[in-house]
């Protein structure tokens, strides 16, 4: 299943967490695996506490203060920072499905995570079952 996205600010976290949780009710599949698949090379999905803003704004300032922007990068779009950033974090995440729920732990949620922004963007989200023989 195809989603889009707009991001409204040059990095970004958007817990993204109910629309997979949706995805995994509407496929009525108890167990298995839905995984999350960004198609960008400037940003990425990760899981991390979903319950203090000042996690992710902790994460983002990190981040940017380990890789900035900086002239010196030779790629001619100026955003070699995004594309470092979104390498480190990755294009995707599995997430076990229990009992028809995701297994995800008390403070965890999903983020789309954008680091050339703002956007239009894509998040693929795909619900396999388990069948068992």
């Amino acid at each position: 299943m195809e989603h889009k996205i707009r991001t409204t600010k040059s990095q970004e976290f958007v817990d993204i967490t109910n629309i997979v949780k949706n995805e995994v009710i509407k496929s009525n599949v108890k167990d298995g695996i839905a995984v999350i698949f960004i198609p960008h090379t400037t940003a990425a999905v990760t899981i991390n506490e979903n319950t203090d803003p000042n996690v992710v704004f902790d994460i983002l300032s990190d981040l940017s203060e380990v890789f900035p922007k900086k002239s010196s990068h030779k790629h001619f779009e100026g955003n070699s920072h995004a594309h470092i950033k979104a390498s480190l974090l990755g294009a995707s995440e599995s997430i076990i499905i229990e009992n028809g729920s995701l297994k995800l732990g008390t403070w965890q949620g999903i983020y789309f995570c954008e680091f050339d922004g703002p956007r239009n963007r894509k998040i693929y989200i795909k619900i396999i079952e388990n069948n068992k023989n």
